[in-house]
């Protein structure tokens, strides 16, 4: 039987990941292709290929609209280029792309919701009310005018007494960063001064003069996680393995200068994952989220992804309670990229949604398995001074990879925000989450997650330390460049040129966390009765 070419909507690295997963991983029925990326990606996964045999294809897309990206699918579709598609970024389901190709007659084979759904995660607010009607448990909220500073206090000063603090959200689509948690009385003005600041625009677009609602949740101090739900037609949903996301800036609670970024480092499996924990969110989240889905007539094969708050039993460390916090309708990232990595069928699994069969068909996971991603993103520096990501950062600067010691060190890298210069035939950074390094460990019967977790933390720190990746800053590319006409002059030294050419090759614009995978150690003191489930 001929392969199956699935194909991953979007320009991201959990977009890569999946195509590259699905490539290598069911290479004997399936072939995972990109669509859109950036044009960077072909270039580094044609390296990290080397002389393996596996397929991954690329489909560019000029332009970011619907428009463009409908064109580009419709004309692999009617080729045979390609047979089904995921959707990944949430943008493109808002605009109604999942719309237009059922429209065109290809919808038997998209993975996403239409724009009559996209509420669940374009508009937070009447996404929490929808959710208490279908008796999904969320957590305590109320919705404010933005604009009121004095009703802002009222209710936050209440979930401060009650549940120990609050988080503003901008109901609408953020990337991910439209959270903001609120713990003093004292933070409260500044918090919603930078709010403001960065949603004005918006909300006056969206609502003028009127009331701008504003989401403020409860915090609450116990284990967040989220989880990946593929759904069919018919109401059949498998729930992937899990992943924990790292989605603050720097290591450390969330403040005003510790950002939340849209994600930083993923692990997986999230530590505080049991049967239990699966099967309770399954029974008390998915299952009537997707009932309500039904009644309401827009249940389609697509992904949910619910994050969560969960209670522990303090002894056992099983569950004993959940809360949704808000409901994707997209895989996370990075999450999805660790998620990916321990599923051995992916694309079987994609399959059966499309064809109403999630029924019968299970995850098959590595269970023995830990995976761990690091978000490499723009540190400070450059012309203008930048803070780094996520604040300013520097574009369009030389990105250099030794594919060769990566392989090696059996360390993937994954292109995110990498562009492909073709002038200079070389690879540039655009800024941000640059790319991510990824690799995964086996835990044998016996041993802790926490001990092989360092090894695995040990080994991706050494090839950054090491330089492995770099993005080059433009000033110290600048001052070598100086130093190499000098010494062609004559006027240094070869030892002074020498030493100009050890300090270039140490510089690197990059940054990343370095407390990932860390909270195995943790878990492996507070539950040291964990075994692998054999």
């Amino acid at each position: 039987m001929a392969k199956k070419t699935i194909g991953f909507v979007g320009p991201d690295g959990r977009t890569c990941m999946c195509a590259y997963t699905l490539s290598t991983v069911e290479s004997e029925k399936y072939i995972g292709a990109i669509i859109k990326g950036m044009t960077g990606m072909g270039p580094v996964m044609d390296a990290v290929r080397g002389k393996k045999n596996w397929t991954l294809k690329i489909f560019p897309i000029e332009g970011n609209s619907v428009e463009n990206y409908k064109t580009v699918i419709l004309e692999a579709f009617e080729n045979g280029k390609i047979d089904y598609i995921v959707i990944m970024p949430e943008d493109l389901i808002y605009e109604g792309i999942v719309d237009e190709l059922i429209e065109a007659g290809y919808g038997d084979r998209v993975i996403g919701l239409t724009k009559e759904a996209a509420f669940i995660e374009g508009d937070k607010v009447k996404a929490k009310i929808w959710m208490r009607r279908a008796g999904v448990p969320v957590a305590p909220f109320k919705v404010a005018d933005a604009k009121n500073l004095q009703q802002i206090k009222g209710i936050v000063t209440k979930f401060m007494r009650h549940h120990g603090g609050a988080v503003f959200k901008y109901p609408y689509s953020a990337g991910g960063k439209g959270s903001r948690p609120v713990f003093r009385v004292e933070d409260i003005l500044d918090v919603w001064n930078i709010l403001l600041k960065d949603y004005s625009e918006n909300y006056q677009t969206l609502h003028g003069d009127d009331k701008w609602p504003l989401l403020i949740e409860a915090w609450k101090s116990e284990i967040e996680i989220s989880f990946t739900a593929l759904i069919d037609g018919k109401g059949n949903f498998q729930i992937l393995p899990t992943a924990m996301d790292y989605p603050l800036r720097f290591e450390g609670p969330p403040s005003q200068t510790n950002p939340v970024t849209g994600g930083m480092a993923a692990i997986g499996m999230h530590p505080a994952e049991t049967p239990e924990l699966i099967k309770m969110v399954g029974h008390s989240v998915i299952q009537p989220f997707v009932e309500e889905m039904k009644k309401k007539g827009i249940l389609r094969p697509c992904i949910l992804y619910p994050g969560c708050r969960v209670s522990i039993d303090p002894v056992t460390g099983k569950p004993v309670d959940i809360l949704v916090y808000e409901m994707n309708i997209r895989a996370g990232e990075p999450e999805m990229q660790v998620v990916a990595r321990r599923l051995k069928n992916l694309g079987e699994l994609i399959v059966a949604a499309l064809h109403g069969r999630l029924d019968s068909v299970e995850p098959d996971v590595r269970n023995d398995q830990i995976s761990i991603c690091l978000a490499l993103v723009t540190g400070p520096g450059g012309p203008q001074g930048q803070r780094g990501y996520p604040d300013s950062y520097t574009k369009y600067e030389p990105v250099l990879m030794n594919f060769k010691s990566l392989s090696k060190r059996s360390i993937l890298i994954v292109p995110s925000n990498i562009s492909w210069d073709e002038k200079n035939q070389r690879l540039i950074s655009d800024g941000s989450r640059v790319c991510y390094l990824s690799k995964n460990a086996t835990v044998k019967a016996g041993q802790k997650r926490g001990q092989v977790a360092e090894t695995l933390r040990a080994a991706l720190f050494q090839a950054f330390d090491h330089g492995l990746v770099r993005v080059v800053p433009r000033e110290a590319e600048e001052t070598f460049e100086a130093a190499e006409i000098l010494f062609g002059q004559g006027n240094i030294t070869e030892a002074e040129f020498k030493r100009a050419q050890a300090a270039f090759e140490k510089t690197n614009r990059l940054d990343l966390r370095r407390d990932p995978g860390r909270i195995y150690e943790e878990w492996d003191q507070l539950y040291s009765d964990w075994q692998l489930p054999v």
